[in-house]
């Protein structure tokens, strides 16, 4: 499966603990990642410096939906289910 043009949830919803380029503290849940273009894409897509939590992450019909709201949804669900104490 292909990524759905403009949505770019995958880039917002979930987080990564990890220190990457540009965001050296990790990127917490529900914030833009930083190498989200305006175009929803990622700058940094393919690159080494893609964090290894971005390139795990792969579309698919369950998480994706019909709509960007319904993959924000299950990301943002995922990412409650997934990170103890919340």
């Amino acid at each position: 499966m292909n990524c759905r043009p403009g949505c770019g949830a995958c880039c917002i919803a979930p987080s990564i603990n990890t220190p990457f380029l540009g965001m050296p503290q990790g990127k917490p849940a529900g914030v833009r990642c930083v190498h989200l273009l305006d175009d929803m894409r990622c700058a940094i897509f393919g690159r080494p410096e893609r964090p290894a939590a971005c390139g795990g992450l792969q579309p698919s019909a369950e998480m994706c939906g019909e709509t960007r709201e319904q993959a924000m949804s299950w990301l943002t669900r995922m990412e409650q289910l997934t990170h103890p104490g919340r």
